[in-house]
C-alpha cells in the first residue's frame, strides 16, 4: 500500500498542477479555487500549499516570478513548466485509472464474486 503521506502530496500537487493549467495564479488564487472547485469539500490551509508550490517548483513543473494581483499587490505568481504540463497529463491519467478502480469496488453487488 502506498503511503498515505506520499498520497495526500502527490494528490495536492495534482490538483495544483491542474489549477495552473488555466493560467499563472499566486497561492491564495490557488486555494480560493480549489476550495471552489472542491465544492467546500476541500480545504487547502497555508501549511500544505506553500510546501506543494516549493516541492514542484524544485521538480521544474512549475515556475515562479514576481508581479501584481488583480488587486495591485505584489505576489509571486505560478505558471505551469512543459515539464508541468507533461506531469500533469500523467498524473490525471493514473488518478482515472485509479478512481474508476475504486469506483468499481465500492459499487460492486455484495453478491458478487
Amino acid at each position: 500500500m502506498a503511503d498515505p503521506t506520499e498520497l495526500l502530496h502527490g494528490t495536492l500537487d495534482t490538483l495544483v498542477l491542474k489549477t495552473l493549467a488555466w493560467g499563472p495564479r499566486h497561492g491564495y488564487a490557488i486555494a480560493r479555487w480549489l476550495e471552489a472547485m472542491g465544492a467546500d469539500a476541500l480545504r487547502i490551509e497555508e501549511g500544505s500549499l506553500y510546501p506543494a508550490l516549493y516541492r514542484l517548483e524544485r521538480r521544474g513543473w512549475i515556475a515562479a516570478e514576481w508581479g501584481l494581483s488583480e488587486t495591485r499587490r505584489r505576489v509571486k505568481l505560478y505558471q505551469l513548466t512543459d515539464e508541468g504540463r507533461a506531469r500533469l497529463a500523467v498524473e490525471t491519467a493514473q488518478w482515472s485509472r485509479f478512481a474508476d478502480a475504486v469506483g468499481r469496488i465500492l459499487h460492486a453487488p455484495i453478491d458478487a464474486t
